[in-house]
């Protein structure tokens, strides 16, 4: 399939001054589109200026949730080599969500190649000044105009580009976190490994309660005995216990995070032991008490690496560490953002240049 490269007539203004950019405000002039019938396949690939889409009222992803979505980045090295992070990661699991929600599979070697081509027409968007990136949102929606619960025949699948700032703004700083007891983000046989927005509609409850108790993030627990830690809001989730790594195992309630494997793989590479395990609140928290949890930190594309200074169950908080960053944690965040922005070897074939 070609690929149509329509012009450009209204560029936008962009936002000269870097250090005020924030996530997801501001968006490139071009996006790539294509569209999905029953029975043809994926068809009229295009990158376009960027513009609102037209929906009917009876689209299915608007009653029935058929939609799914990524995010990877793209970043400027020093040198002004643009580079992709583990982009096919991305891409596989893009499609493992589809297969989940009955969704077409897209071509992963052309999704990637017309990826890379919509990033060289917007290479001026990419921003250079430190912790800056390109982020990229590749999404697919459910577009059959009919009411009835089945897999849509018709799709849209588009990717949209976004300049965005230096996660943390006002430095490294440990986050505080909730557990929350009443509320979960997926169960067993759910969808909870599927990147849909489904999963994030039901978790912004349990979110806004804790921002309004004065925390940064929730930290889920299981489905079935609401007493293992499975992952954070918008992250995975590490610890640093007993000298080991300890994260919970990809069981099928949690995302399998491309940050969260490269992090383990440079954890495993400097000596230490991951031990994917189920780990309860109590111990979690005993631990923190005791000692024997060190560090805390969650991973994700947004943030890399995020530490933990405190964490909040029930009527018990606790302090991990000093509650301050982490020796590892930071390490860890410096090694893959060194490897990201080209300050390092990449020994890994981790970074694909565009």
């Amino acid at each position: 399939m070609d690929i149509e490269i329509q012009p450009v007539t209204q560029p936008k203004t962009r936002l000269e001054d870097e250090s005020q950019l924030v996530f997801g405000r501001q968006f490139t002039d071009r996006m790539f589109v294509m569209e999905y019938d029953a029975g043809r396949g994926w068809h009229s690939a295009r990158i376009q200026p960027y513009a609102p889409f037209s929906l009917d009222p009876a689209a299915l992803v608007l009653h029935y949730a058929q939609e799914i979505f990524e995010g990877l980045k793209a970043f400027r090295h020093q040198d002004g080599a643009i580079a992709l992070f583990r982009p096919m990661d991305n891409i596989r699991r893009f499609n493992r969500s589809a297969q989940r929600l009955c969704m077409p599979p897209v071509d992963e070697k052309f999704f990637l190649k017309a990826l890379k081509e919509l990033i060289r027409l917007e290479s001026d968007w990419i921003p250079s000044a430190e912790g800056t990136s390109l982020y990229i949102r590749p999404t697919m929606i459910a577009t059959e105009a009919v009411l009835g619960v089945k897999p849509s025949d018709k799709y849209l699948c588009y990717i949209i580009l976004s300049p965005v700032g230096a996660y943390y703004k006002g430095g490294f700083k440990p986050v505080k976190i909730w557990i929350s007891d009443q509320f979960i983000r997926s169960a067993p046989g759910g969808t909870g490994e599927v990147k849909c927005g489904g999963n994030y509609a039901a978790s912004l409850l349990a979110a806004r309660q804790a921002a309004e108790k004065g925390f940064d993030q929730v930290l889920w627990l299981d489905a079935v005995e609401r007493k293992y830690v499975e992952e954070v809001g918008s992250m995975n989730i590490c610890f640093l216990y007993d000298g080991k790594i300890v994260t919970s195992p990809l069981h099928g309630t949690i995302l399998n995070g491309v940050t969260r494997r490269s992090i383990l793989q440079l954890a495993t590479e400097m000596g230490y032991q991951i031990e994917e395990r189920a780990m309860s609140v109590d111990e979690l928290l005993d631990g923190a008490e005791s000692g024997r949890l060190a560090e805390a930190f969650g991973t994700g594309t947004a943030a890399v690496v995020s530490p933990v200074g405190q964490l909040t169950y029930q009527d018990r908080t606790v302090t991990i560490g000093d509650g301050q960053v982490g020796e590892l944690t930071l390490k860890l965040f410096k090694a893959l953002t060194s490897i990201q922005y080209g300050r390092h070897p990449d020994p890994h074939d981790w970074v694909v240049k565009i």
